[in-house]
């Protein structure tokens, strides 16, 4: 799949795509840009896309899977426990489509703030990235 660099602030974090609908649709609309909203540890923000809650949409996420929420058309990027969380894990406000995986580490967030800018664009196109 492809590869995309999310920036928020002056924070560069690389991902790779998974094959899902959710995914096709968010690298058709690259690249845009949005301003970082933040919930716990749990950075989100806008884009110019919607798509319907996937079969395999869950709530709770692991630390690096980088999910889009279909109920804001937000991307959600989890990387510590959210105000609904339950101990430590990283629980979403609802149901969210899991559309790519971060190749860094996503705690790297936690220096980011609210209003700082984000963009989203393609690094590499190629699926010769199979990990």
């Amino acid at each position: 799949m492809a590869l995309i660099r999310i920036s928020v602030g002056v924070i560069d974090l690389v991902a790779k795509t998974l094959p899902t609908a959710t995914a096709d649709k968010i690298l058709a609309a690259l690249p845009f840009t949005g301003s970082a909203m933040t919930w716990g540890d749990e950075i989100y923000f806008s884009t110019p896309v919607s798509e319907d809650l996937e079969a395999e949409a869950k709530t709770v996420v692991k630390a690096g899977e980088i999910a889009f929420w279909p109920d804001g058309d937000a991307i959600a990027i989890g990387f510590g426990p959210t105000p609904i969380s339950q101990g430590d894990e990283i629980r979403l406000a609802s149901p969210c489509n899991i559309w790519a995986q971060a190749i860094d580490n996503v705690t790297k967030l936690a220096a980011a703030t609210p209003g700082d800018p984000v963009t989203v664009e393609l690094i590499d196109s190629s699926d010769s990235h199979a990990n």
